[in-house]
Formats: structure tokens, C-alpha cells, sequence
């Protein structure tokens, strides 16, 4: 069924009037400072451990303990930021961080068994702070009931995008060209500094929701099937940034050119930033749900060739191409999140996504250096293959659920016209609160 609506001007406010709104830039500047080490973490620990120990498969666990153990407390730093506020939950965590970090750093450096480094990695991972989730967070109770907050969602979203790929991109530079530990160390900097000083910005944290005080009954961000449909999709696109990190890795040792790892992330991250930008700036005639399917389709489509690669000009061809897919579905993914889950639980629920691409980066890592040191590179990207078509096959048989079940789901992301909005146009504000300004086709 196709809903035309011409009531409203089609053109969406844009990123420069967005980061004009009062006290903005004093949150998305240390926000993004605190979030970019997420993309620094895992590439920077396979790194190291490969350094010391000599082994893909080694690297691989240590770093999947980092983020399996990331991917469990996610959901939990997310509740309690909802009922206690963010300062209070963040303070604490960026200092254990910080120090977590550094003794995993020194006991590889020391060269200590593989256990102990696992064992490390329990608070490494447990600890990183969800400051995307947070900073979504804030624009949706800056932005209640404003036009600006579609272009919110998708400047959001955009810049995850950025810090999920240049951050391998930086860490990779930093471990390569200055020191093994060189990337833990800027990670943990990073994530102290931007940490405090977006804590210290109170006055745009929205009000925490504890039951005690609001008297509002909360439900679980994964009581909604919705978002657990979206949970499993998202391990795929975490399964596709561990599978090309060690794979990646793993063929530059094996053409003789280690600094060549670099080179071939920095291509997938650029296909990936370009159909970001791309996926903020045009206004979508098809609804997300259907978005979501088809970029999980071109994704699907570009992993599964990667395997056959064995020159670095096709493999960074092929990367530029699986980079490029990896926007659409990540994107809609979390933009869906304002249709699916209620504000009180929204911190929550992007939380369970950030730690699902982090579980789906942890078992990758974990499969594809055993894999690669085995039987070689070509093996270790057979699992970007095989979870990305795992997830489409799942978005395939269950993407009935992921349409809003009722209009009250629907808070804070078109302001007071989605509870007034005549039946009729409902579908157009639900679009509306996904980041689109023109008629659209429902799916």
C-alpha cells in the first residue's frame, strides 16, 4: 500500500542547523571523543596479542572475551543510566576503563599466557562506556517535538558509522607505525578524557526514569520482539567487522606487506563513511523496514565473495563494496529503534544493539583466527559469509515483527503530532520519526 502525504514541507532541516542548537556541540564533541576508541578496542588487542604470542587464534580470544564481556554489560550500563542518570553510571566506568586497559597492556607486553590475558579482558570489555546510546539519548530529550530530530537520528548514525570504522583504520596506524601497545594506550586516553568531559555536561542529560519518582511502569527494552529481531541481525554486521579485521590482517602478513592492512581497512571504511553520508542526506521513498532487508541483501552479496580474493587491488575493491552495504543496514537498524521501544527504555535498547555488533565481532575474531591460522586468509573471510547470510535469512522469515504493534510505541520521535496525527497519516509520522521528510511507500 503506498501513502502519499503533501501536507508538509519535504525538505529535512539539515546537519548544520542541527549542530547549531544550543549546548549541542558541548555534548557531540566529547561524546564523539569518549566513542571513538569502541572502533579502536578489539583491532588494537588483536594487534598486541598477535605481537606477543605470535598467534591469530590467540588474539582472537583474548579479544572475543573482550567483547563478549562488553556485549553482557551493555544491556545493564543501559538500564542503569535510564533509572539512575549518565554522570552516574559513566563517571565510575571510564575510570575502571581506563585502568582495565592498561593492565591488559602490560601483562601482554610482559608476555603472560593467553589465560591471564583472557582473564584481563573480563573488565576490559565489562567496562567500556556506552556513550553513543547516551548521546542519542540526549538529542531525543533536546529534541522532543522539534523537525530537527529525524536529522538527529541519522547524524547519529552517520557518525557510529565513523567511529566503527576509522578507528580500526587509527589503531592499525598506531600498532604499526608507532608501537604494538601504542593503540590500547590512545584508546584508553581517549576514552578517560572524552568520558569526564562529557559527564561534566549535565544540563543536556535527560531526567532519569526511576520508577520510584515518575511513577511510570518501565518495560525491558527486550520485552519488544522488534528489537530482538533486530539483536541477531545486528551480530552479522558485527561478524563482518571481526571477520575483516583478522582476515585483512591476516593477507597483508601473507603478500609480505603488513602496513598494507591499513591500507585495505581505510578502503572498507571509506565505503562504508560514503553510504553513510549518503544514507542522512536523501530523503527515502521505501519504508525502513524494506531498507533494512535490501541492504542486508547487498551485504550478504558482497561477503560472500570475499573469500575468492587473492590480490590486494580486488580485495580492496571488494571491501569498498561490503563497506558501502554496511551503512543502509546498520543505520535503518537503529533509526527503527524509535518505532520499536518506549523513551524510558531506549537507552536501554540501543545499548543491546551496540553489544550485539560487539558479541558478533567477539565470536568472528575468535572464528576467523583460527580459521586464518589454520589454512590462511581466504578461510577467515568465510565468516562474514556465513553470518551475514544468517542474519538475512532471519530478517527474511521474521520481518513482520518488526513493524510498530501500536501507536504508543512511538515516543519522542515526532513529538506531540504523533499522538494527534489522524489514522490515516500515522504511517507517515512513524516514518517521520525514522529520519524522512517526504510521501513514502509502506511496506
Amino acid at each position: 500500500m503506498t501513502s502519499a502525504v503533501t501536507t508538509e514541507n519535504s525538505a529535512r532541516p539539515g546537519y548544520g542547523q542541527l549542530l547549531r542548537t544550543p549546548g549541542a556541540l558541548g555534548f557531540v564533541l566529547p561524546g564523539f571523543a569518549a566513542r571513538l576508541p569502541f572502533g579502536m578496542l578489539t583491532i588494537s588487542i588483536l594487534l598486541l596479542v598477535q605481537h606477543t604470542t605470535g598467534s591469530y587464534g590467540a588474539a582472537g580470544i583474548v579479544a572475543a572475551v573482550t567483547g563478549v564481556s562488553m556485549a553482557l554489560s551493555a544491556p545493564l550500563m543501559g538500564i542503569f543510566t535510564d533509572r539512575l542518570g549518565q554522570s552516574a553510571v559513566l563517571l565510575p566506568v571510564v575510570l575502571t576503563h581506563a585502568a582495565a586497559v592498561s593492565g591488559l597492556a602490560a601483562l601482554a607486553l610482559l608476555g603472560a599466557p593467553v589465560w591471564a590475558l583472557a582473564i584481563a579482558a573480563v573488565p576490559t570489555g565489562a567496562s567500556v562506556p556506552q556513550v553513543g546510546p547516551m548521546v542519542r539519548a540526549r538529542w531525543a530529550a533536546k529534541l522532543e517535538g522539534s523537525p530537527l530530530l529525524p536529522t538527529a537520528a541519522a547524524f547519529e548514525s552517520v557518525t557510529d558509522e565513523f567511529t566503527f570504522v576509522v578507528g580500526p583504520v587509527l589503531a592499525t596506524a598506531l600498532c604499526t607505525g608507532v608501537h604494538p601497545a601504542a593503540g590500547l594506550v590512545t584508546e584508553a586516553t581517549l576514552t578517560l578524557l572524552g568520558g569526564l568531559l562529557f559527564a561534566a555536561r549535565r544540563a543536556t542529560q535527560p531526567k532519569p526514569h526511576a520508577p520510584s519518582t515518575t511513577g511510570e511502569k518501565r518495560a525491558f527494552a527486550l520485552s519488544f520482539p522488534g528489537l530482538r529481531v533486530l539483536i541477531f541481525a545486528f551480530l552479522g554486521i558485527g561478524a563482518v567487522f571481526g571477520g575483516m579485521q583478522v582476515s585483512l590482517a591476516a593477507f597483508s602478513s601473507e603478500i609480505g606487506n603488513p602496513g598494507a592492512n591499513g591500507l585495505l581497512y581505510g578502503v572498507f571504511a571509506a565505503g562504508n563513511m560514503i553510504a553513510g553520508i549518503a544514507m542522512g542526506a536523501i530523503a527515502w521513498k521505501i519504508g525502513p523496514r524494506r531498507r533494512l532487508i535490501l541492504g542486508y541483501i547487498g551485504l550478504t552479496a558482497a561477503a560472500s565473495v570475499l573469500w575468492a580474493a587473492h590480490s590486494m587491488i580486488l580485495l580492496g575493491a571488494l571491501g569498498l563494496v561490503v563497506g558501502l552495504f554496511i551503512a543502509p543496514a546498520l543505520i535503518t537498524g537503529y533509526t527503527m529503534v524509535e518505532q520499536l521501544v518506549p523513551a524510558n527504555a531506549r537507552t536501554e535498547a540501543f545499548t543491546w544493539l551496540t553489544g550485539s555488533i560487539a558479541f558478533g565481532q567477539a565470536i568472528a575474531v575468535t572464528l576467523a583466527g583460527r580459521l586464518t591460522d589454520a589454512h590462511g586468509s581466504s578461510y577467515g573471510f568465510l565468516v562474514p559469509m556465513a553470518a551475514t547470510a544468517l542474519a538475512l535469512a532471519t530478517l527474511l522469515a521474521l520481518r513482520g515483527k518488526l513493524a510498530p504493534k501500536a501507536p504508543s510505541r512511538v515516543v519522542n520521535s515526532s513529538g506531540p503530532a504523533a499522538a494527534t496525527a489522524a489514522p490515516a497519516a500515522r504511517n507517515r509520522v512513524n516514518e517521520r520519526g525514522m529520519g524522512h521528510r517526504v510521501p513514502v511507500t509502506v511496506d
